[in-house]
């Protein structure tokens, strides 16, 4: 059953919901600068070659380890979600509002801009390289391919962070979640460029002025997510006492 909850905006511009939007501001942009950071690295290093195996490792790993950092620096401030997929999870769940989830992904997709508009200047005007569907496949087969990577991430969010009955799992909470992304990006890289993010796909979209099929990053990580919410929050947590509404 879906448990969402509307809010008020009182609530939502208290000090401390200011402080998470910050603190989600900060997490997302350095999240994508590290994780856009490694791809644009790449291709430098590799005199623009395209991605190639050990440059999709290199990737991921960049990506799992700033996600590991973001969600550990913001978790005791806002939760530590860093990805609209992630709010739109826990706000299934109950976790949280539907306005202040609305503040969280406007501070993701600003912390998300900031950061490829950073690098874009740091790197002196390299391209800012956009999430796109390969060759050979279609959007429709993109957006399946993110919804079932990201139905896995927010499943592990619930699973080991959001959980009442998580017990000593919600310490290894950011290895986890940093873990299976890096783990899904490795899967889902060459198909639908393994995004499970909304924000961290748009940002490079905004700053590279490309929006063609941009839609897969937005349907598929939101369905996902809310079906994480939904299976979990309905099968496993069930009827027993609220979720937290912070993680881990």
């Amino acid at each position: 059953m879906v448990k969402l909850a509307f809010g008020s905006l009182g609530d939502s511009f208290s000090v401390g919901s200011l402080k998470s939007y910050l603190a989600e501001f900060i997490a997302t942009l350095l999240f994508v600068f590290a994780g856009v950071g490694s791809a644009i690295a790449y291709s430098k290093l590799t005199a623009d070659a395209a991605l190639d195996p050990p440059g999709l490792v290199a990737v991921a790993i960049a990506h799992a380890l700033a996600l590991f950092v973001g969600v550990a620096i913001a978790a005791n401030i806002s939760g530590g979600h860093l990805n609209p997929a992630v709010t739109f999870g826990l706000a299934i769940g109950g976790n949280i509002t539907i306005i202040t989830g609305i503040f969280y992904w406007i501070a993701q997709l600003l912390g998300s801009t900031v950061a490829c508009l950073l690098l874009k200047f740091v790197t002196h005007a390299k391209t800012v390289p956009t999430h796109g569907v390969a060759a050979g496949m279609s959007e429709i087969e993109g957006a399946v391919m993110e919804i079932i990577i990201t139905f896995a991430l927010v499943y592990t969010v619930y699973a080991t962070a959001a959980d009442p009955k998580k017990g000593s799992l919600g310490t290894i909470a950011p290895i986890a979640i940093g873990f299976i992304v890096g783990a899904n990006i490795l899967a889902a890289g060459p198909f639908s460029g393994g995004s499970m993010n909304p924000a961290r796909s748009f940002g490079p979209a905004v700053v590279g002025g490309d929006f063609s099929g941009h839609w897969v990053y937005w349907v598929g990580p939101l369905i996902g997510g809310g079906l994480a919410g939904l299976v979990y929050g309905d099968i496993f947590i069930g009827c027993y006492q609220p979720v937290p509404a912070e993680y881990p």
